[in-house]
């Protein structure tokens, strides 16, 4: 058993013993990150989520974890959702500014204005 008690176990209240499940993903200087997973999932579910996955998995079924609930709990109704649809839509404008430039500079080029020479 440690004396420090991590930010899993100091929000739930208990004592905190070396093999504590949350101990490497919920440190004690990133309060929140626990609380916004234990907030969406409960701490018994992510117990079970995260011994059920390859230990070497576990720091990104954590993170995964984090993502999710910070931002169903920032966007309620559509939660990653959300931000994932406003970066592709982000995305497919720039892809079009893009198009569009490069229509420019091909009609340059065509029209003598610029030439690969140059």
């Amino acid at each position: 058993m440690t004396s420090k008690r991590f930010a899993a176990c100091k929000q739930l209240r208990r004592k905190c013993h070396s093999d504590c499940i949350f101990l490497p993903y919920f440190p004690p200087n990133n309060p929140q990150r626990f609380s916004y997973v234990h907030r969406i999932y409960g701490a018994s579910s992510v117990g079970k989520m995260l011994q059920q996955v390859e230990e070497h998995q576990r720091g990104d079924v954590a993170d995964s974890l984090y993502y999710e609930a910070y931002w169903r709990i920032k966007d309620p109704v559509y939660g990653c959702v959300g931000i994932i649809t406003a970066l592709h839509e982000e995305i497919y404008h720039v892809q079009f500014q893009l198009a569009k430039v490069q229509a420019q500079i091909d009609l340059l080029y065509q029209n003598g204005v610029y030439t690969f020479d140059s």
